[in-house]
């Protein structure tokens, strides 16, 4: 009754409802050249780097600047898109789900205005672009990547070091259009992968190779031992008593810890995540992993995982110079030899993986063989076929078949 005696209407429970909780509904924010258009547009072409149009059966128009923003972004940033869109777009707005910013306008004399304005707007300090136009087209898009070194616990590289390195690489990729297809980059600082790296054309790994530490002295007292042995997607952990030398009292002391079978770690964190006693970042065991020729897409060929072709870069801060250089190497090679409108995987399948590797300049290893228990049976090539290249290490090149 409560509810009824505040105006609640049980047979209409929609009207005049307000709350604050979930979204609002995403029709409220659409411009309204789109939204008098919503589900019948025609048709879209992208007129440069950056700036697209799309065409309604009604014959309106709407012209978008798409502009490459970091994911992690101040308050003051923020407020300078706003600017720009109150100043050019009546306040309209919109980010792309790889950190891009969309300003749009509905009329082609408002394009020019506002692409000057974008491009005028440069950092005081080394002149750099504040939201560089670009990222559409056969070119590369903005990077995808995870939170890194500045907020997460479990990562094995940045995420906004390696990603602005690699960007300033290849930063005129972004703004041209010259490759064979589309170029996706993403990075993860870590296997558990909230960036989405796997299906990426180049995929940038955070990765661990030691396992956790275990910090037996505070465990029982930080920890909830079931559930840091339940965290562990491998059976790794398990609880044992240990003794120790108390850092109080100087005597031997027994305590209840785990112990962590160290070829089952798979060295994701999740451990690290339950019990604060398991640390996992070591600055000689982690760096990256870099994965290539995965896609979302379903055209011309159905979607692909990405497959490891470099087993491990160092943390080479700041600037990453192993990584910025293989990356360059990898882009080259396929902007050199790819077909028009293929995959960097696409290509490297057509030519042969073992091709892809010497044409990249890569070293093939053991390391590089997906040997997982499951999905490995799906994934292995199961002929006889392969293809000695000079990039092949010479002890696998001197192997005799018996």
């Amino acid at each position: 009754m409560a509810f009824v005696s505040s105006g609640y209407n049980p047979d209409k429970p929609m009207e005049d409802r307000i709350t604050d909780i979930g979204n609002h509904y995403y029709g409220d924010f659409l411009p309204p050249v789109i939204k008098n258009n919503f589900g019948k547009w025609l048709w879209h072409e992208i007129l440069e780097p950056g700036v697209l149009m799309h065409k309604a059966e009604s014959g309106d128009e709407v012209y978008t600047i798409r502009c490459g923003t970091p994911r992690l972004a101040s308050v003051e940033y923020v407020r300078e898109i706003c600017d720009i869109a109150d100043k050019h777009c009546d306040g309209y707005v919109r980010w792309t789900t790889r950190n891009n910013v969309e300003f749009m306008v509905d009329s082609k004399d408002k394009v020019e205005p506002l692409k000057k304005d974008i491009e005028s707007r440069k950092y005081d300090d080394g002149g750099s672009y504040k939201f560089p136009i670009g990222g559409t087209g056969a070119g590369l898009t903005n990077i995808i990547h995870t939170q890194g070194w500045i907020h997460c616990h479990t990562p094995a590289t940045d995420a906004s070091g390696p990603v602005k390195v690699v960007l300033d690489e290849l930063f005129e990729e972004f703004q041209n259009m010259r490759l064979p297809a589309q170029l996706r980059i993403s990075l993860a600082c870590c296997l558990n992968m909230c960036g989405a790296v796997h299906c990426s054309d180049i995929a940038i790994l955070g990765y661990h190779r030691k396992p956790p530490m275990i910090d037996d002295a505070w465990l029982d007292n930080l920890c909830e031992i079931p559930l840091a042995v339940a965290a562990c997607p491998t059976a790794a952990i398990k609880p044992k008593k240990k003794e120790i030398i108390s850092e109080r009292t100087g005597e031997k002391i027994e305590v209840k810890s785990v112990e962590i079978n160290e070829p089952r770690c798979m060295f994701c964190g999740n451990c690290y995540t339950m019990c604060a006693s398991l640390p996992l970042a070591d600055a000689e065991g982690d760096g990256i992993v870099l994965m290539a020729g995965g896609k979302v897409s379903n055209r011309i060929t159905p979607p692909e995982f990405s497959k490891v072709v470099v087993a491990f870069i160092p943390n080479e801060t700041p600037r990453w110079p192993t990584l910025a250089k293989t990356i360059r190497q990898i882009v080259e090679a396929y902007s050199k030899n790819a077909k028009k409108y293929e995959r960097l995987g696409d290509w490297a399948t057509r030519i042969g993986w073992e091709k892809f590797f010497e044409v990249c300049d890569l070293e093939f290893s053991h390391h590089l063989i997906d040997d997982f228990r499951d999905p490995a049976y799906y994934t292995w090539r199961q002929t006889t076929n392969f293809k000695f290249t000079k990039n092949t290490p010479t002890e696998y090149s001197a192997m005799k078949v018996e």
